[in-house]
């Protein structure tokens, strides 16, 4: 697997109070969508990874569902939430 520049600098640093499209796979479309239903910053997408015990299969519905994420974007964001999690929690 290849991450990205995105992936790798979202990774290497504390969530602080990055916005929604911060996440790799989120871009202003998506974090628009996301926020428009009231999940403005990262941490709360995070909250909905943490809530779905990390289960990449509800994580990746949820966010399909929420935003209408395609597979791409849904694996991106997944892969980047695991990593950060493993690196900081």
């Amino acid at each position: 697997m290849t991450t990205t520049q995105k992936h790798r600098r979202f990774c290497s640093e504390p969530m602080g109070d990055k916005l929604v499209y911060e996440l790799p796979g989120i871009g202003p479309v998506l974090g628009g969508r996301l926020q428009n239903r009231g999940i403005i910053r990262a941490r709360d997408v995070l909250g909905h990874f943490l809530v779905l015990n990390k289960d990449e299969w509800k994580f990746k519905n949820w966010l399909r569902d929420s935003c209408r994420a395609n597979a791409k974007q849904q694996r991106d964001c997944y892969n980047c939430l695991r990593e950060w999690t493993r690196n900081h929690l």
